[in-house]
């Protein structure tokens, strides 16, 4: 958990100091930094859902995939 607040900390650092706003946006941004990378990890899985319905050949391969990781891990 330290490590995690630690990278927090230091990305508000950075956000403070290299963000070219007024001070209050510069804030903002810094506190809100984590929102970007939380963006594109959701974006990424809804990307993965969709091309599991768009496209079923690869649907059917992940799905045999997920079976056989689970079946090798339990």
């Amino acid at each position: 958990m330290s490590v995690v607040l630690g990278v927090y900390v230091v990305g508000v650092v950075w956000g403070l100091v290299r963000t070219d706003a007024r001070p209050p946006a510069r804030l903002a941004i810094a506190l809100l930094w984590p929102l970007g990378p939380l963006a594109f990890v959701v974006t990424l899985t809804i990307l993965f859902a969709a091309s599991l319905i768009a496209f079923p050949r690869f649907g059917a391969a992940a799905l045999a995939l997920a079976a056989l990781a689970w079946w090798a891990l339990s």
